[in-house]
C-alpha cells in the first residue's frame, strides 16, 4: 500500500488530499476566515443551565454559543486533577451561570448546531496526546500487536523516569508511535510539558472569554497525524508551508524528510491528480461503479442513507452472485465515500437483498475491513432481513457537502422543486379564488418561460374553459426573474 499527502496552500484555503494507490480517500479543507476549532482550548463563560437537557451553553466567543454535556465535565480537584467521583453529577452542581470554565473543542458547530465542548484536555504531538487533568498512561486500541502495546508503555514510563516524572499529567500513545524510540518519546514529553505550561500561564493572566490554545494549522496537523511508513511523498504547493513542515519534520521525524517534495508545476497540484474532478463527484448523489451499479447517497440531518443498486450490470453467471458481486463492490466503495464525504453520525445501509447467508457475511466481513482503515471510529451491525446495515461513524467536523454547499434557494433544499404542471394547477386555483373578489376584466398571470409555455401548449384548452368559467380574460406574461415555483395573478389595465 503506497500513500500521497498533497497540500495545497492558497490565500483563500488549505485543502490537504490523501491517496491511497493513485485513488483519493480522503478529503481536507480549511477555510482561513471561518477554519475549524476541534482542539482549541478556551477561557470560556457559562451563560445558561440546562437541568432538563443535564448540558449547558457556554460563550468560547464564537458566533454560536457552544454546548456541553454534563458527561463531558470532570470534576477537579484543588491541584487541578480530575477527580473520580462515585456517580455522575447534576448538572446544576457541576456547573452555574456566569461561571468561567477551560473547555476545549470535541467538535466543530455543524449546521444549527453550536460546538461541542469537553472539560477532558489534550495536547497531541507526534507520538503521545498528554492529559493535563489525568495521571492515566495508555495505548491507543489501533495498536493491536500485544508485543508492541508492551514495548511501547514500557519505553514511555521508561521516559517518565529520566525526565522526572511527577505524575502530574497523564500520555495516551498515538497509532502514529509504532515503532517509534524512547528518544521520541521523551522529546514529545518535553515539548508537551513547556506547551502546557504556556497554556497554564494564559489561562492564570486571563479574566474575560479568550482562546489560551490554538490548534496549528491544517497542515502541520495532516503532518503530524498523517505521516506513516506507507506515505512514500508528501508534495506541498507553498514554500512558506513547506518550509514550515519540512522544520516540523526535522525536528520530530527525520526519517521523513526525503519524503517531502516542493511542487512548483505550471498545472495545478489538484488538477495534476484528478482531485478536484473527485471533490465535484463527491459532491453529487450517485457514485458509479465499476461493474454497472451505483450507490445513491442522500445526507439528511438525521442520518445518511445509502442505497446499493444494480443499474446496468446484468452479470454473466445467474442472479445470486451478479448481487453478490454488486455489493462486494459497493461495500468497498462505501468506506472510501464515508471518508472522501467525511460522513458521520448514524448511516444506513441498505444492500441489494442477498437470500444466501454465506453471501451477506462476505459482504459484511468486506465492510468490516474496508472500515478498518478509516480513521474515523466505526461500529456496525449486522445484515437486517430488510437488506440493511445500521452503522454509526464518529463526526468532529463538517461533512465536505457541508463545506462547500448551501442549501439551494430555489428548492430550500429539499432537492425537487414543483413541476410546471403542478404550478399550472395552482395559478389555476388562485384564478378561481381572486376572480370572484374583483371587478376588472382581465387578470395577468406572470410565471416562468416554462409554466407560461405549458400554459400556452398543454393546459390552453383549461384556460379557456377557465376565462368562460370566472367571464374575465386571462393575459399571460413571461417573468425572467420568476423561478419555476414563482407566479403572480394581477388586475390587468
Amino acid at each position: 500500500m503506497s500513500e500521497e499527502i498533497l497540500i495545497n496552500v492558497t490565500a483563500m484555503e488549505t485543502r490537504v488530499a490523501l491517496i491511497e494507490n493513485g485513488l483519493l480517500q480522503e478529503i481536507f479543507i480549511e477555510r482561513h476566515n471561518h477554519r475549524g476549532h476541534v482542539g482549541d482550548i478556551f477561557y470560556g463563560k457559562v451563560i445558561r443551565v440546562m437541568p432538563g437537557m443535564e448540558a449547558a451553553f457556554v460563550d468560547i466567543g464564537l458566533e454560536k454559543a457552544a454546548f456541553i454535556h454534563a458527561s463531558d465535565i470532570a470534576a477537579i480537584d484543588s491541584d487541578g486533577f480530575e477527580t473520580k467521583d462515585e456517580g455522575p453529577k447534576a448538572i446544576q452542581q457541576l456547573l452555574r451561570e456566569g461561571q468561567f470554565i477551560v473547555v476545549q473543542v470535541a467538535k466543530d458547530a455543524i449546521s444549527t448546531k453550536g460546538a461541542r465542548l469537553t472539560t477532558n484536555l489534550t495536547l497531541p504531538s507526534r507520538n503521545l496526546v498528554y492529559l493535563p487533568r489525568s495521571n492515566h498512561l495508555g495505548i491507543s486500541q489501533r495498536i493491536e500487536a500485544e508485543g508492541e502495546r508492551q514495548r511501547l508503555l514500557g519505553q514511555l514510563e521508561h521516559c517518565l523516569e529520566q525526565e522526572s516524572w511527577d505524575g502530574h499529567g497523564g500520555f495516551i500513545v498515538r497509532t502514529a508511535a509504532q515503532g517509534g524510540l524512547a528518544q521520541e518519546f521523551c522529546e514529545d514529553v518535553r515539548y508537551l510539558r513547556r506547551l502546557w505550561t504556556k497554556v497554564q500561564q494564559r489561562i492564570e493572566r486571563t479574566n474575560k472569554v479568550s482562546t489560551v490554545y490554538g490548534e496549528v494549522p491544517l497542515y502541520m496537523r495532516i503532518t503530524r497525524d498523517l505521516i506513516t511508513s506507507h506515505v512514500e511523498k508528501i508534495r506541498v504547493d507553498n514554500e512558506r508551508s513547506l518550509g514550515e513542515i519540512q522544520q516540523f519534520l526535522e525536528d520530530f521525524i527525520p526519517d521523513s524528510t526525503s519524503k517531502l517534495e516542493a511542487y512548483a508545476g505550471d498545472r495545478p497540484l489538484f488538477d495534476l491528480f484528478g482531485i478536484e474532478d473527485e471533490i465535484n463527484k463527491a459532491l453529487g448523489r450517485q457514485v458509479m461503479l465499476k461493474s454497472g451499479g451505483d450507490l445513491i447517497i442522500d445526507q439528511t440531518e438525521a442520518m445518511t442513507t445509502i442505497d446499493v443498486n444494480t443499474g446496468s450490470y446484468l452479470g454473466v453467471k445467474n442472479h445470486a452472485e451478479t448481487i453478490l458481486k454488486t455489493n462486494l463492490e459497493a461495500a468497498t466503495s462505501i468506506a472510501r465515500q464515508l471518508r472522501i464525504r467525511n460522513l458521520g453520525g448514524i448511516i444506513i445501509l441498505d444492500f441489494i437483498d442477498m437470500l444466501d447467508e454465506e453471501h451477506q457475511r462476505q459482504v459484511h466481513r468486506v465492510l468490516e475491513k474496508a472500515l478498518g482503515k478509516d480513521p474515523a471510529r466505526t461500529s456496525i451491525t449486522g445484515i437486517s432481513e430488510l437488506g440493511l446495515v445500521e452503522m454509526t461513524r464518529k463526526r468532529t467536523r463538517e461533512s465536505l457537502g457541508q463545506i462547500l454547499n448551501s442549501p439551494c434557494p430555489i428548492c430550500e433544499g429539499r432537492g425537487t422543486q414543483k413541476s410546471a404542471e403542478t404550478v399550472c394547477y395552482e395559478i389555476f386555483r388562485e384564478i378561481l379564488r381572486v376572480a370572484h373578489a374583483i371587478d376588472n376584466d382581465v387578470l395577468l398571470v406572470m410565471a416562468s418561460q416554462v409554466v407560461i409555455d405549458r400554459l400556452l401548449d398543454q393546459e390552453s384548452d383549461t384556460v379557456a374553459d377557465l376565462q368562460e368559467l370566472v367571464a374575465k380574460t386571462v393575459k399571460l406574461e413571461v417573468e425572467p426573474m420568476y423561478t419555476q415555483e414563482q407566479f403572480d395573478v394581477v388586475l390587468s389595465g
